[in-house]
């Protein structure tokens, strides 16, 4: 595998940037015009909500049919949704927003001991990509890895707050439990047998990591962006977004559509590799973070992805004379190089996946 070793240029710190009270942002955080938050985006548009409170709490049963035909529906439609009565309990989710919220709230060199690279991007970061005088993005970030164990390392993630890494490891686990029910759903969803993603990812062997994203205030957010428009690399993202700020925005059309966060709800989204897997039947969709100049946000992003190195293509059960395969097989640790490279570009990634 490629080895991104450093950073083209000095990292700055879009925290530090926003406690300067500088009335405008640098030139390399303005995006070009076309990229630019819309002034009217389709606020009238929701993403399905989906309950889970049918669905058995330990995965190894699924009871209602009904759920998994509304989780299809929404992957094939929107590749995006919320989910309710998931099993997480409320008061963990409000801890990992306390000791997050604090860490970043922490003194700069504290944060500073655990700065990232390009090599692996555990850590304290602040951009994605390494190309030398990209446009950035209005954001830091923390990204640490879950699975598979050989790569955890919880002293790699902050000593403080001093219930952080429990907390963290503890959210984790709930997560793993409730991406192994929505990898079912999403099987049963394509006609298949429940465990066939699963399978497809590895089973017990596949790999999971988290990014914590802060969005500090900005003074000019009708500019830039907190995270530029991407569908995920991976295979299924749990989004625990913001309860107060709203950011999250879906594209729908040629419109963007700004997600409302019901709370305590995860947001759920199809990744790359779920797509390709499905041969296009759920659809990874593009979205991106906006900011704002009164408050900052918080929010979690959990990645469920294929063992690194299984080479990952369209399920023959779901191929046909009349729907070719689409993609052509590849690994994820191959996929991922792209965006750990050039930074988040939209759907360019997946589509150039193509088979010719």
């Amino acid at each position: 595998m490629d080895c991104l070793q450093d950073w083209p240029e000095p990292v700055v710190r879009v925290q530090s940037l926003s406690d300067s009270g500088a009335t405008t942002i640098p030139e390399r955080y303005v995006k070009p015009a076309a990229d630019r938050p819309s002034s009217a985006p389709c606020a009238d548009i929701r993403i399905p909500v989906i309950d889970f409170a049918t669905l058995a709490s330990d995965g190894s049963t699924l009871d209602c049919p009904t759920v998994a035909q509304a989780v299809s529906c929404a992957c094939r439609d929107w590749g995006f949704f919320q989910v309710v009565n998931h099993g997480v309990d409320p008061g963990l989710i409000r801890r990992m927003r306390e000791v997050w919220g604090s860490f970043f709230h922490l003194p700069m060199e504290a944060k500073q001991a655990y700065a990232n690279s390009p090599k692996t991007y555990e850590g304290y970061g602040s951009r994605l990509g390494i190309e030398k005088g990209a446009i950035l993005d209005w954001g830091d970030y923390y990204y640490l890895h879950v699975l598979p164990t050989s790569l955890k390392s919880t002293d790699k993630w902050p000593a403080l707050p001093p219930t952080l890494r429990e907390t963290t490891d503890e959210y984790n686990q709930e997560l793993l439990k409730l991406c192994e029910r929505v990898m079912k759903v999403l099987s049963l969803g394509l006609g298949l047998e429940d465990d066939f993603l699963q399978k497809a990812f590895g089973g017990d062997d596949v790999g999971a990591c988290m990014r914590i994203n802060f969005y500090p205030k900005c003074p000019q957010p009708d500019l830039t962006l907190g995270l530029s428009s991407h569908s995920d690399p991976g295979g299924i993202t749990v989004l625990l977004a913001d309860d107060r700020v709203k950011g999250l925005q879906v594209r729908r059309g040629d419109a963007w559509v700004t997600v409302q966060p019901v709370p305590d709800a995860f947001i759920i989204n199809v990744g790359d590799q779920v797509q390709v897997l499905s041969n296009a039947t759920y659809k990874s969709v593009e979205h991106r973070v906006v900011v704002n100049s009164e408050a900052e946000r918080l929010s979690f992003a959990f990645f469920y992805n294929p063992k690194s190195d299984l080479l990952i293509g369209p399920a023959p059960e779901l191929v046909t004379p009349d729907h070719p395969a689409l993609y052509q097989p590849m690994s994820f640790d191959e996929y991922r190089l792209y965006i750990r490279r050039k930074g988040p570009r939209g759907k360019s990634q997946v589509e150039s996946f193509k088979a010719v």
